[in-house]
């Protein structure tokens, strides 16, 4: 687990833009029975979700269709939360960072590490993009 001070800034780069942290597996489960669509971050403190999973998020949401509301967790910091998200992602294989949409409860795009890592943020916002416009 990483201490709460060195995770605090890579934390607010998402909350001081909307998204809402959820801190335990009840949270999780109460966001995703909400109807409509849920953007879930699957937060990291590796260098690919500062340079790319982070600003990629926060840009996608310059869309004229956005997801009902936008959460994440924290890998290494929030262990319930994150457990109980990878449970909802099945079959996907656990990543950090990743990115999930949520239609009514059901998964209907994911973002893997190996689709974040290397690539510019840009391009991340701009699959999010593609996936707000078909789902939300």
């Amino acid at each position: 687990m990483y201490p709460a001070e060195l995770v605090k800034p890579m934390r607010e780069h998402l909350t001081q833009v909307g998204f809402k942290e959820l801190n335990n597996a009840e949270a999780v489960d109460a966001a995703l029975a909400k109807p409509g669509t849920t953007l879930v971050v699957v937060n990291s403190v590796c260098g690919c979700a500062a340079a790319n999973a982070r600003p990629g998020a926060i840009m996608s949401l310059d869309n004229d269709k956005l997801p009902a509301q936008t959460v994440t967790v924290f890998a290494g910091v929030d262990k319930e939360a994150v457990q109980k998200t990878r449970e909802h992602m099945v079959p996907f294989p656990p990543s950090s960072p990743c990115m999930a949409l949520f239609k009514d409860g059901e998964l209907v795009h994911v973002l893997e590490r190996h689709h974040i890592e290397g690539r510019p943020a840009e391009l991340i916002a701009e699959n999010l993009k593609n996936a707000y416009n078909e789902f939300c």
